[in-house]
């Protein structure tokens, strides 16, 4: 098998797709997590000022889940069917959301009826709660596994089956993260009363966030087998949820020194050492099998020929610095506080 950094193919392409749907998560986190707080802004203006916050961000942030998708396509195409057969329903709602949401950023301010924003109002806040907690709900199933039996075949329910306790629990959890992350976000962005408002919910959001956090931590020790197995046989790892917890406990602290922008980086940390911590724990698994391991979806028996993962890596070495750069130029362009003009949405 062909190595690079004393790492095989399948193994790199498993980080490069990691990597990219944490970026994912990153990046959007807070787009999603500012969505999920609208309902909760009392005024137009300040409505529009949030949607205007992230408006020259949001589609950009999107091109890190095609290219994730695309990544996991291209990489482990096993992995990439077997689990849109088995997560059918969530995915199809997920991209209805997107849609949703989409449409009621640019239709929201075209009309000035109040019935007509109040409506895309709606629509906008429930799609990006949706979307947040759906995200979790995938989590939450790809670490309990799936009922997969020969060839990868997906044995389970097709109808609210993902609807388990931890799932609904991850989740719960997700919206939360992304809601503290999308209001650190917002607070750089405004100033005045929507700024002060932001402050006092941002409060209310970080203890979501640590209740759920701390229920759903509990809940994962006690009831998945075998979640710390893989750290009892290497303790060095046991590093990971030490950086996480520490960033989690960092959050408020910076938050309470209005240090907003080293609290939008560990938040950021956070969500990354907790997808480490995923990651980690499945390797090299992609779909555990709760009929039989052996019917498990691996990076191995899923992935695509060591000449087209060759070929992959090399072009994301050429593409990932220019990804880079652009998304440096966009966020550096558009710093600053957000003020409204004709162009505004």
């Amino acid at each position: 098998m062909e190595t690079f950094l004393g790492l095989d193919y399948p193994t790199l392409w498993y980080l490069v797709v990691g990597l990219l749907f944490s970026g994912y998560a990153i990046l959007e986190g807070f787009d999603y997590g500012a969505g999920a707080w609208h309902l909760f802004f009392r005024k137009d203006l300040s409505r529009r000022i949030a949607i205007n916050a992230i408006g020259p961000l949001w589609d950009a942030n999107q091109v890190w889940l095609i290219i994730g998708a695309g990544a996991l396509f291209a990489g482990f195409p096993v992995m990439y069917a077997t689990m849109l057969s088995a997560m059918y329903v969530p995915f199809m709602l997920f991209l209805m959301l997107l849609v949703l949401r989409s449409a009621a950023i640019k239709f929201r301010s075209a009309e000035e009826m109040k019935w007509w924003r109040k409506t895309w109002d709606i629509i906008y806040f429930g799609s990006n709660v949706l979307i947040s907690f759906l995200l979790g709900v995938v989590l939450a199933n790809i670490l309990q596994g799936f009922e997969l039996g020969e060839h990868y075949s997906y044995k389970g329910g097709m109808f609210f089956s993902f609807l388990n306790p931890y799932a609904i629990m991850v989740g719960l959890t997700t919206v939360s993260l992304f809601m503290t992350q999308g209001a650190i976000f917002l607070l750089l962005k405004t100033e005045g009363r929507l700024h002060a408002r932001l402050t006092f919910l941002l409060k209310k959001g970080m203890i979501f966030f640590i209740v759920s956090f701390a229920a759903t931590s509990l809940y994962t020790l006690v009831f998945l087998p075998g979640v710390t197995d893989k750290f009892k046989e290497y303790p060095i790892f046991f590093i990971i949820p030490l950086l996480a917890f520490l960033s989690v406990a960092n959050i408020p602290r910076l938050v309470s020194k209005k240090k907003y922008a080293y609290a939008l980086v560990f938040s950021s940390l956070t969500m990354a050492f907790l997808l480490m911590l995923v990651a980690f724990q499945l390797y090299p698994v992609l779909l555990p099998s709760t009929i039989a391991s052996e019917y498990s979806v691996t990076i191995y028996n899923a992935a695509s020929s060591q000449k087209s993962l060759g070929i992959m890596l090399t072009i994301v070495a050429i593409g990932s610095p220019l990804l880079a750069g652009y998304f440096l130029f966009l966020y550096k362009t558009f710093n600053g506080k957000v003020k409204l003009d004709d162009t505004s949405y």
